[in-house]
C-alpha cells in the first residue's frame, strides 16, 4: 500500500505543476489578449516544474556534511 501512496503523490505533484502553469498562462493570455502564447509558455514551465518536483521527491535524501555546519574561517593568511 505504501507504493501506491508514493505513486499517487508523485502523480499529483506532476499534474499540479502542469495545471498551475496552464492556469497562469491562461490568465495572462486573457488579460493581455495574447492567446495562446502565454498558455504554451507557462504550460512548458509547469511541465518543467512538475518534472523537477518528481525528481526531487524520488532522489535520495542527502545528509549535510560536517564541513557545511561550520562557518568559513575569516583568516586570509595575514
Amino acid at each position: 500500500m505504501q507504493g501506491l501512496a508514493e505513486g499517487l503523490k508523485l502523480g499529483s505533484e506532476f499534474v499540479a505543476g502542469v495545471v498551475v502553469g496552464a492556469a497562469i498562462g491562461y490568465g495572462i493570455d486573457s488579460i493581455a489578449g495574447t492567446m495562446p502564447f502565454g498558455l504554451i509558455v507557462f504550460l512548458m514551465i509547469g511541465f518543467g516544474a512538475g518534472v523537477r518536483n518528481v525528481l526531487r521527491s524520488v532522489s535520495p535524501k542527502r545528509e549535510p556534511s560536517a564541513n557545511a555546519a561550520e562557518p568559513p574561517s575569516k583568516d586570509f593568511g595575514s
